[in-house]
């Protein structure tokens, strides 16, 4: 048995499996057991080592072969299986309230694996295919067969497959760089046609006009299963690129290219979030500004600092998003659209919503003691380190993004004083929105979990950390 059969092979047979089972509940919670079980074996058992059990001694071999393309999971890749299926059991459990398990648990097995497998298939080059396989597989996930594609899917689809070529062409040029490192327009043209590529990926500033429209138009949960997997994989992806490439790690001009995207990026959305009057186009913006995180913290002096920190800020992100667009889904379920005129005053009869959304959008800004508040702070101290002005505008970017979040706040408790009605949520939405909530507080109030990925981390990207 090789590792990427266990962690790519088997979510993609059990997608299968799971799409024909039609029960909402039945699909989430074995979709959701699997990924947990993948998750934890991911940091149990050791691969390319021999494990004795009883009298058997079984090692799961690090590399798959097929059609001549080899797939790669070392040791140093668990860490990135756990977190990644980690979060994905998460959004599977949650997926049968948002009614949804149906759609999200075989389509999310799938692009999950493809993601996944992008990282770790050799040539590198084939990872481009893999993830516009993902885009593909994403698109019945946000509107279903019946339905019309918005102009936001459409978008969505154009720029993530623009960034396909430009990926392509940058590895086929940075193997000549290799070659001869000292041919500089090579070198030039390679880290362009990658920026370009990277820049459709992650959706940056000004390419992200796609997601509060796919925000608006989708199904929130599926929205926000895609806004917290593909760029967290294509994060993941960049940091692999500066891994691999000595000139790419060594160039201060592409770190101070990194830091302009990030803070535009950041900043642009978080000044965006402050005028938005629909609810689903802000968790979007918010999604950007977290984006704009992941860029930030690469740019750091200290690598080793940085990778932790682009770590670190997976969690906030995926946690935020999920409480978010899980609450946003039981509020659309509740009124005819998610517009600031027709969620008013929805926290009197959906409190436990309202306070999710609330909690989610304060905690992607970095308000204490939530979960994004000791890592964001970390960075922001970075930052101005390096530069104040980058310090000062990282702040504005926040500042901008928490005022979307009290706007929100604003309209949700407001309504006439005679209109009190009781709460219309299930109890099984209560305890998830809750825990989602209790979870917001307590990994902010007990930063100490970092440590269970920074123990891990100086075994990826090792010569990031050099």
């Amino acid at each position: 048995m090789s590792a990427p059969v266990i962690w790519l092979g088997i979510p993609a047979v059990a997608a299968v499996i799971l799409w024909a089972i039609r029960s909402e509940r039945w699909t989430a919670i074995l979709g959701g057991s699997l990924a947990m079980f993948l998750s934890l074996l991911a940091i149990s058992i050791p691969i390319d080592q021999a494990i004795l059990i009883g009298n058997l001694s079984i090692r799961i071999a690090p590399v798959f072969e097929i059609f001549g393309r080899r797939f790669i999971l070392s040791s140093s890749d668990q860490l990135i299986l756990f977190l990644i299926y980690g979060i994905v059991s998460f959004w599977f459990f949650s997926s049968s309230v948002a009614r949804i398990s149906h759609r999200l648990v075989p389509l999310g097995f799938i692009i999950t694996s493809l993601l996944l497998g992008s990282l770790a298939v050799e040539p590198f080059l084939y990872a481009a295919l893999l993830i516009e396989l993902a885009v593909l597989i994403a698109i019945p996930l946000l509107v279903p067969m019946d339905q019309k594609p918005g102009k936001g899917l459409i978008r969505f689809l154009i720029f993530q497959t623009l960034a396909m070529p430009f990926i392509l062409l940058s590895g086929f040029l940075l193997s000549g760089v290799e070659a001869s490192p000292a041919d500089v327009n090579l070198v030039i043209q390679a880290g362009v046609l990658l920026g370009l590529g990277f820049a459709f990926l992650l959706a940056v500033f000004p390419f992200y006009t796609w997601i509060p429209m796919v925000c608006e138009e989708a199904h929130p949960y599926a929205a926000g299963f895609v806004l917290m997997i593909f760029p967290t994989i294509g994060i993941l992806f960049g940091l692999s690129f500066l891994d691999r490439y000595t000139f790419l790690r060594e160039s201060r001009q592409l770190y101070e290219v990194l830091r302009f995207i990030g803070i535009i990026t950041l900043t642009t959305a978080g000044i965006w979030a402050m005028f938005q009057n629909h609810a689903g186009r802000l968790m979007g913006y918010a999604s950007i500004v977290a984006t704009g995180l992941s860029i930030l913290a690469m740019t750091l002096p200290n690598a080793g600092t940085a990778v932790g920190l682009v770590f670190l800020l997976i969690i906030p992100r995926a946690l935020g998003l999920g409480v978010w667009s899980l609450a946003l889904t039981i509020l659309q379920n509740n009124v005819p659209s998610l517009d600031f005129r027709t969620i008013k005053g929805q926290a009197r009869s959906l409190p436990f919503v309202s306070a999710a959304i609330l909690g989610a959008s304060f905690s992607l800004a970095g308000v204490v003691p939530l979960v994004g508040f000791p890592i964001q702070y970390s960075l922001w101290q970075g930052l101005g380190q390096v530069s104040i002005p980058l310090g000062i505008w990282f702040g504005i970017g926040m500042l901008g993004l928490l005022v979307g979040g009290l706007r929100a706040a604003v309209v949700l408790v407001t309504a006439p004083a005679n209109t009190f009605r009781h709460s219309s949520e299930s109890w099984g939405e209560r305890i998830l929105l809750g825990l989602g909530v209790v979870a917001l507080f307590l990994f902010g109030l007990v930063p100490q979990w970092s440590r269970l990925i920074l123990d891990k981390l100086p075994a990826v990207f090792e010569r990031l950390g050099k």
